[in-house]
């Protein structure tokens, strides 16, 4: 029960003692998506790394010990992390092996770059751009507020919803950059992607599409939060982004279609 006049010898309920750390911690990683995805990108590693130190220090305030942040298992987590990246990089092989999948996997936002801008964003931009923030800020600090007031399913769900939220304004611009997986994020058929300059209707699709699949993601990555601490999603959340450059730089272009009139 909450208390008003916060009696001596009653507890202040737990509620009460997270709400506005929560509050404050879902402030700042708005104020972060924002900077990162339409502001200032290319400062993302400075942006993020400033946020996280901010959420830390917010959920230390609130109470929060080190492993209810996930700062455990370290070595476990280590292991399990680095199996999982090892088999997303055999399925990235395999997906730009076969001609049906390959498509998937030409982003233009990594097609368009430089080596030096590829180099620069798989592994200064993803590791703590990307992925520091969102691993502490969804599966550390929102995380541990919300299980210590609402208890872990509860937490799994909200962190996991929060974070499917997070990638509405990255998956617009995906709308753009990788047509064949964003028709099949929006539910249509990918053969030849959608036309460029998506429609509103085709980007929502895409939005909600996206919203849903990193969603779950989100809860896979509480899963392994529980198992290994936050070294095993965070392993494998960096594998997953950081080798999408490397697969996309490295996929083989598409065949030509034969023109009309000619046979092969």
């Amino acid at each position: 029960m909450l208390l008003r006049g916060g009696r001596r010898g009653r507890p202040v309920s737990a509620d009460r003692r997270t709400g506005a750390p929560l509050a404050g911690a879902v402030a700042v990683l708005a104020a972060a998506n924002l900077a990162n995805n339409r502001l200032a990108p290319r400062l993302a590693p400075l942006t993020s790394a400033a946020a996280t130190g901010v959420l830390v220090a917010l959920a230390r305030r609130s109470g929060l010990s080190w492993p209810e942040l996930g700062f455990r298992d370290g070595a476990r987590g280590l292991r399990i992390g680095g199996a999982l990246a090892a088999a997303v990089a055999a399925a990235y092989g395999a997906g730009i092996a076969v001609p049906a999948t390959r498509r998937f996997f030409r982003d233009e936002r990594a097609l368009s770059l430089s080596r030096a801008r590829a180099l620069e964003e798989a592994l200064l931009q993803v590791p703590l751009g990307t992925v520091l923030l969102e691993e502490v800020g969804f599966r550390g600090v929102l995380h541990g507020l919300l299980a210590r007031s609402h208890g872990e399913p509860a937490a799994t769900a909200v962190s996991s919803a929060l974070f499917g939220l997070w990638h509405v304004l990255p998956a617009i611009d995906m709308a753009a950059a990788n047509p064949a997986l964003s028709a099949l994020a929006s539910g249509e058929s990918p053969q030849g992607g959608p036309p460029s300059g998506a429609s509103r209707a085709e980007t929502a699709r895409v939005v909600a599409g996206s919203v849903l699949s990193t969603g779950l993601a989100g809860a896979l990555f509480c899963a392994l939060r529980r198992r290994g601490g936050l070294a095993a999603p965070a392993l494998l959340h960096l594998a997953t982004n950081s080798l999408g450059y490397l697969f996309a730089r490295i996929a083989p272009g598409e065949a030509p279609a034969p023109e009309a009139g000619r046979t092969p």
